[in-house]
């Protein structure tokens, strides 16, 4: 099975041979929880999100990412902030690629659906926020969350 493994700031880390934009989405129901997934491909939780493809804007990304990977349709209504810090590296390992961070994580809001799992999510769950620190979370989602929770619509830019 391919295996995503996130570095940051570890020497030990492969050098990034590729850059591909990606969207996070920070989903909030109407009873405050937040979408969670956990990723089949490093039993991390996360939030929704992945790779943009050619012929789509990054909102949109957003939106199919979001729907593939937990079965729930989403509006798109604001931004967390744009996420590039080259000391973070995920390397897939199905075939050596090593990226380089590049996501924009938006705000969204849930239009329907029911929380599916997929290939790439083992389990799609609506969470407190005040119940995320229990979860197993490479730092940079939790950094994403903390910067949602925390910066009152002031996006993250780095």
């Amino acid at each position: 099975m391919s295996r995503r493994i996130d570095y940051f700031n570890d020497p030990d880390a492969p050098k990034a041979n590729s850059l591909v934009p990606s969207a996070n989405t920070v989903v909030v129901n109407d009873a405050g929880e937040l979408l969670l997934i956990h990723r089949t491909d490093n039993d991390n939780w996360a939030l929704p999100g992945g790779a943009m493809e050619p012929g789509e804007s990054m909102t949109d990304c957003a939106v199919r990412e979001t729907f593939e990977e937990t079965g729930i349709h989403i509006e798109v209504t604001g931004l967390v902030g744009i996420y590039t810090d080259p000391r973070h590296v995920i390397l897939y390992t199905s075939n050596n690629e090593a990226r380089q961070e590049f996501s924009i994580v938006y705000t969204a809001r849930p239009l329907g659906g029911t929380p599916t799992p997929s290939d790439e999510s083992r389990e799609v769950v609506w969470i407190a926020p005040d119940a995320i620190d229990g979860l197993t979370m490479h730092r940079s989602m939790r950094l994403r969350i903390e910067h949602y929770l925390t910066r009152a619509g002031k996006p993250h830019l780095g």
